[in-house]
This record gives C-alpha cells, sequence and structure tokens, in this order.
C-alpha cells in the first residue's frame, strides 16, 4: 500500500542541541498511529518537523509520495495535512461556532466533506454550545473544538497531539470514542500520546520514541505483546 506519510531519517536540532536522531515512521491510508513515549521522547518535535515549524538538518519527509520538508507550514497545510496541537489553541473571545468557521477550507482536492453541519452530527456538544464562548468551555470541550476545527480544513491526515492529556477519564473516553469514529470515517491519523493504555484501546500501529530515536515500531498487537518493550520505555 502507498504510504500517506513516510518519515526517513530526519536529525532536528534546536540551536546546536540535537533532539531526534534518524527518526523515520510511516502511516498508510485509515490507519491511526500512535507515536508514543515519555515526556520529553521527541514526539511533539516529530510533529512540528512534519508541519514544517522546525527544519529537518538530515532526511526526508514525504507526504502522498512528495516531499515536504523545504516547504512552509502554509504550504503543508494546504496540502492536506491539519495539525491539533497540544495546549488547545482555542479563540477564547470567540464562539464555538466562529471558531470552526475559521478553520474551515476545502481540502487539497476541493473537497469538502467536513461542513459545520458534518461537524456538528458528529460532535453533538459543540452543535449545543454553537454560541457558547470557546474560552468559557471545560478542557475537554476545548479539545474537542480544537479536533472539529482541525477537521474543518478537510484534511487527508490530522496530527493531534497529546490528545488525552489533562482530561478527566469520562472525557479521555469520549475522545477515543471519537477517534475511533474518525478511523471508521477513512479519516488518517497520526497522534502523539504517553497515556499507553488509551493508544492501545484507540490506534491500529504504534511508533515508540525514547531519547529522540525510535525504539519499536508495529502493531498494536504486537506492542501488547510486547512486555519488555512497554516495560523499559513506556513506563512511568
Amino acid at each position: 500500500m502507498t504510504k500517506l506519510l513516510e518519515i526517513d531519517g530526519i536529525d532536528v536540532f534546536y540551536g546546536a542541541s540535537q533532539v531526534l536522531f534518524e527518526v523515520g515512521l510511516a502511516v498508510e491510508p485509515g490507519q491511526t498511529m500512535a507515536l508514543m513515549g515519555r515526556n520529553g521522547a521527541g514526539k511533539s518535535t516529530t510533529f512540528k518537523a512534519i508541519c514544517g515549524v522546525v527544519p529537518a538538518r538530515r532526511g526526508t519527509i514525504r507526504f502522498k509520495g512528495r516531499p515536504i520538508q523545504a516547504l512552509s507550514p502554509e504550504r503543508i497545510a494546504r496540502g492536506g495535512i491539519g495539525y491539533v496541537p497540544e495546549d488547545r489553541q482555542v479563540f477564547p473571545d470567540h464562539t464555538v461556532d466562529d471558531n470552526l468557521r475559521i478553520g474551515a477550507k476545502p481540502g487539497p482536492n476541493g473537497q469538502r466533506y467536513w461542513t459545520l453541519e458534518r461537524i456538528y452530527e458528529v460532535f453533538p456538544i459543540l452543535a449545543e454550545r454553537r454560541d457558547r464562548l470557546a474560552g468559557k468551555m471545560s478542557g475537554g470541550e476545548q479539545q474537542m473544538l480544537t479536533i472539529a476545527r482541525g477537521l474543518m480544513g478537510n484534511p487527508e491526515l490530522i496530527l493531534l497531539d497529546e490528545p488525552s492529556e489533562g482530561l478527566a477519564p469520562i472525557i479521555v473516553q469520549r475522545i477515543g470514542e471519537l477517534i475511533r469514529e474518525l478511523r471508521e470515517s477513512g479519516v488518517s491519523i497520526l497522534m502523539a500520546e504517553q497515556n499507553m493504555h488509551f493508544c492501545l484501546k484507540v490506534a491500529t500501529h504504534s511508533t515508540i520514541v525514547d531519547k529522540g530515536e525510535i525504539r519499536f515500531s508495529g502493531t498494536i498487537d504486537e506492542l501488547r505483546r510486547n512486555e519488555e518493550v512497554k516495560s523499559r520505555y513506556l513506563s512511568v
């Protein structure tokens, strides 16, 4: 199967400090790939390299077979990659409806699968709060809003950075259900997570990064059976 996203041997530096060492991973269409690792392992930096926020000094990043590492973040976004950062960056003084409209654009091929109507079907809690200021919502509601706003750009691949972080267990469960629903609707997902139990329930594949290096890559079932990898790289 043709890879949707393919990262091959990227090195990333912050100043003189190297933080990613020959990192590689691949996401195929329809997969939910969990990029897992402890805090500070390199997950968010990998996302920023994919989106063009930080440059990869070596290696290649391909999306739909085309190199993208030299492109601006705007061109990468227009090309079909949506990015939901970890800190729930809503526009607090705008309503839910306004936040969604701000993110609205057709996909790279002009597709408009994700419309306001479709978003409100999939996220009924947002439909109920469409006139509420985003800054007045709970953390879980803001997380759903940022994911929904990312979908309004009609991406072919959406990057979710720590979607379960800091949320109550019942909200984490709902986010997990939502991710499964998105996969069933055909959305390809790459999510950065340190919550192993959450990933085991919602992901199809896993790549583990530790100290800026890839330590494991395989299906979620292979990870589930690999006690050594889980103990060495994921236990707190």
